[in-house]
């Protein structure tokens, strides 16, 4: 179990931060940090496009965000980029096969490091902590703080369960995290974030833990009816998040970790036709000479996630449903946040997937500059103290909600 001693701290709640992607998160993130400039006193934008965080800064009223072009994939321009910016903080929402280059230009331009999703490399559809926890002494040694994995789920979804491990229970030992969009973005199809990554991830086999070990299942194999709050009754699939491998590391006494999310049948089916005509391939195919991957030039003829918040409806629920032990007695626990998509959109300009993955980014940003969430090395979110974050979940617009000794249906 992971104590979370108070600490005292000088450190002045201010600082520069670097925001690396202007994709629909990147949108959400500029915009929360502007919002917090009490916190963030200079702001720098970059992406490989440097129109597109152009149009996002103008978009964003007495505050001034910097701007950049960078390459992501380019370890040598991200040092130059932070050499001359001199962020105390990068914010990474990028793609995840850029997490290395980026931590690895941290190391050498001597800045910290927060991102919303953990390495896989771009030729295999592996989702492991393993590469970026092997960063952990070089970072202890350079005396940098690496925050890793905070969106939603993976973030808030660590953090709700270190709070309740902090407040509501002695040890837990099954824990749920189940993820509802009960949206309509009014497409035929779309992903809510990029869909290369959405669809390696809701492609691959299934995992869950229990017993000590890792037990795996085939694709959407696994699937009940769950209840959101606020939505209903939704099918919902057992999948692997990454989020899993550290929470059942730091919190030992958990006997079974399943994460479930929500597809309605059109985009299963979608899905699957893409599947069986060899769309979601991974691999390198020769079409009219030139090498190009499936899912790649899928991605490109897709919605993009970053435009679909205008017309989208409903919202998304997303908690933890957890059993265990309390003074002797088993307790179970369901702690949860509902997001708008509209309300996001007025607010943002982005959808609620965008929203739920931004603002968190945002909040450990705002806890690692207020000194709350900094130590030297790489840490997952749920080996802070709980407790800031969590209220400022409530302050920054993803309020939570708790119910206790109810029927967790799992």
């Amino acid at each position: 179990m992971i104590n979370h001693p108070k600490k005292k701290t000088n450190i002045k709640p201010m600082g520069r931060v670097l925001i690396i992607g202007a994709g629909g998160v990147g949108t959400v993130v500029a915009k929360k940090v502007a919002q917090n400039s009490d916190v963030f006193t200079e702001i720098m934008l970059a992406s490989r496009t440097k129109s597109k965080c152009d149009k996002i800064a103008s978009e964003i009223q007495g505050v001034k965000i910097q701007t950049a072009a960078v390459d992501a994939d380019n370890a040598p321009e991200l040092v130059a980029l932070m050499r001359s910016f001199k962020p105390e903080l990068v914010i990474n929402v990028a793609l995840p096969y850029q997490d290395l280059h980026i931590m690895d230009a941290c190391l050498e331009a001597g800045v910290n490091y927060l991102d919303t999703a953990n390495y896989e490399p771009l030729d295999e559809a592996k989702f492991e902590y393993s590469w970026q926890w092997a960063y952990q002494e070089r970072f202890k040694a350079a005396g940098l703080t690496a925050i890793l994995g905070c969106g939603f789920d993976p973030g808030v979804t660590g953090v709700f369960t270190a709070y309740a491990a902090k407040h509501h229970f002695d040890e837990i030992h099954y824990l749920d995290i189940v993820d509802c969009n009960g949206g309509d973005h009014h497409k035929a199809f779309a992903t809510n974030f990029n869909p290369e990554i959405n669809i390696r991830e809701i492609t691959q086999k299934g995992r869950y833990y229990e017993d000590g070990q890792w037990k795996e299942t085939e694709p959407q194999e696994i699937h009940k009816p769950l209840t959101y709050p606020n939505i209903g009754v939704r099918e919902s699939y057992l999948l692997y998040h990454e989020e899993l491998e550290s929470l059942v590391k730091n919190y030992p006494t958990i006997k079974r970790a399943r994460f479930w999310m929500t597809f309605g049948q059109e985009y299963l089916t979608h899905l699957r036709v893409m599947q069986n005509i060899g769309m979601t391939r991974i691999d390198p195919i020769l079409y009219n000479g030139v090498e190009i991957v499936p899912i790649q030039f899928l991605k490109a003829v897709l919605p993009n996630p970053g435009e679909l918040g205008e017309n989208y409806t409903g919202e998304t629920s997303i908690g933890c449903r957890i059993r265990g032990i309390k003074d002797g007695r088993e307790q179970t626990y369901y702690v949860w946040n509902n997001c708008s998509h509209q309300a996001a959109y007025e607010e943002t300009g982005a959808q609620g997937v965008s929203y739920t993955t931004g603002v968190p980014a945002a909040i450990g940003a705002m806890m690692f500059f207020r000194g709350l969430w900094r130590k030297p090395g790489v840490y997952n979110v749920e080996e802070f103290d709980p407790d800031p974050f969590m209220e400022q979940l409530k302050l920054q617009g993803l309020p939570w909600h708790e119910d206790f000794g109810l029927d967790l249906e799992l």
